[in-house]
C-alpha cells in the first residue's frame, strides 16, 4: 500500500495537537488502502504540547515526534519536518486547525489523478477581515514583483509527491521559502479552494515580525525588482533635483537681490531625499542579509530527540 506522510509544525499548541491528531487518524481510517505517518515537529514548546504528543505516541506508532533543541522559527522547522518524511506523498498541515484536515481527501484524490503538487488556496477566511485583506494584497504584490508566477492565497498547506520532496532535499537552503521553491521544482500543480476557518483554540503565534519576515523572504527570494527600483528611482530623483537646482540657479542670477530660497524647501527636500535613501538601504540590507544567511550554511534545525522513528 502507498504511504502518506503528514507533517505538522507546532509551537505551544497544547489545545489543538490532540484534536488534529484525532481528525487525521479518523480520515485515514475511513480512506483505507493507505498506510500513514503523522510527524509533529515541535519548536521547543514551553507548554504541554510535547507531553501530550508523547502520551499519544506511546499508544500509536503512526505518530512520530521531533523535538527541536530550541525554537528555530516558523520557516525552518516545518520545512525540516517535510524533509524527514518517507511517504510516497507528503502533506504539510498547520497545527492550529485553520488548515482543514478534511481537505486531505481532496489532496490525495488529485495526487492519484497524476498531479505532483496539490495546494490549498484560500478563497475566503473567517479570521479578521482586515488581516485577510492585507494578506491578499501582499500575495498580489509578490506576484507582480516575482520573476515567476506565484500562487496567490497559498500558505504552504498542500500535498507534495515524493519526487518533489526529494528535489527539496537536494536544495541546501538554510532559510528556504517553500511556497516559491515548489513552483521552481514542479509546474504540475492542482489547486483546491477552501475557506479558512477560525482558530479552534489558543492564540496565534504569528506576530508582526513573523509576518513581515515571511513577506520579505518571499520578495527577496523571488524578485530582483526592488533592487532595480532603487536604481530607477535614484536616476529619476537625481534628474529632478538637478533640474530644480538649475532653475533655482537661473532665478538667483536673474533676481539676485530679490529672490530668497528660504529654509522650508531645503528642509522638505533633504528629509524627503533621506527617507527615500533609508528605504532603499533597507531593501539592500535584506538582500545582503539573505546572502549572509546562505554563506553561513547553518543547519535548518538541531534536534533534541526523536520518538517512534525506526
Amino acid at each position: 500500500m502507498k504511504k502518506i506522510s503528514v507533517v505538522t509544525g507546532c509551537y505551544n499548541e497544547e489545545e489543538n495537537v490532540y484534536e488534529l491528531y484525532r481528525q487525521v487518524k479518523e480520515i485515514f481510517g475511513a480512506l483505507g488502502g493507505y498506510t500513514y505517518e503523522h510527524i509533529f515537529i515541535d519548536n521547543a514548546s514551553t507548554d504541554k504540547t510535547v507531553e501530550i504528543l508523547k502520551s499519544i505516541a506511546a499508544k500509536d506508532k503512526n505518530l512520530k515526534i521531533i523535538v527541536n533543541a530550541r525554537n528555530f522559527g516558523h520557516i525552518r522547522s516545518p520545512y525540516y519536518g517535510l524533509l524527514q518524511a518517507k511517504g510516497d506523498a507528503v502533506i504539510n498541515i498547520a497545527s492550529d486547525l485553520q488548515d482543514p484536515p478534511g481537505l486531505i481527501n481532496d489532496f490525495i484524490r488529485q495526487w492519484e489523478a497524476g498531479h505532483e503538487v496539490v495546494v490549498g488556496v484560500k478563497t475566503g477566511s473567517k479570521e479578521n477581515s482586515l488581516m485577510f485583506t492585507v494578506r491578499k494584497l501582499f500575495y498580489k504584490l509578490l506576484n507582480s514583483l516575482s520573476e515567476e508566477k506565484q500562487i496567490e492565497n497559498y500558505s504552504g498547506f498542500g500535498l507534495f509527491d515524493k519526487k518533489v520532496v526529494e528535489a527539496l532535499r537536494g536544495i541546501k537552503d538554510p532559510y528556504p521559502y517553500l511556497r516559491g521553491l515548489i513552483l521552481e521544482i514542479s509546474s504540475d500543480v492542482a489547486l483546491v479552494e477552501y475557506v479558512q476557518p477560525n482558530r479552534a483554540a489558543g492564540i496565534t503565534k504569528n506576530n508582526f515580525y513573523t509576518l513581515f519576515d515571511m513577506a520579505m523572504l518571499g520578495i527577496v527570494n523571488n524578485s530582483k525588482v526592488p533592487l532595480r527600483m532603487a536604481i530607477f528611482f535614484g536616476m529619476i530623483f537625481s534628474f529632478i533635483f538637478f533640474i530644480i537646482g538649475v532653475i533655482y540657479l537661473i532665478y538667483k542670477l536673474i533676481f539676485w537681490n530679490n529672490f530668497q530660497l528660504g529654509v522650508a524647501p531645503l528642509v522638505v527636500g533633504v528629509f524627503f531625499f533621506f527617507s527615500v535613501q533609508l528605504v532603499f538601504i533597507g531593501v539592500l540590507g535584506e538582500y545582503i542579509g539573505a546572502i549572509y544567511t546562505q554563506v553561513r550554511k547553518r543547519p535548518l534545525v538541531i534536534e533534541r530527540e526523536r520518538i517512534n522513528f525506526d
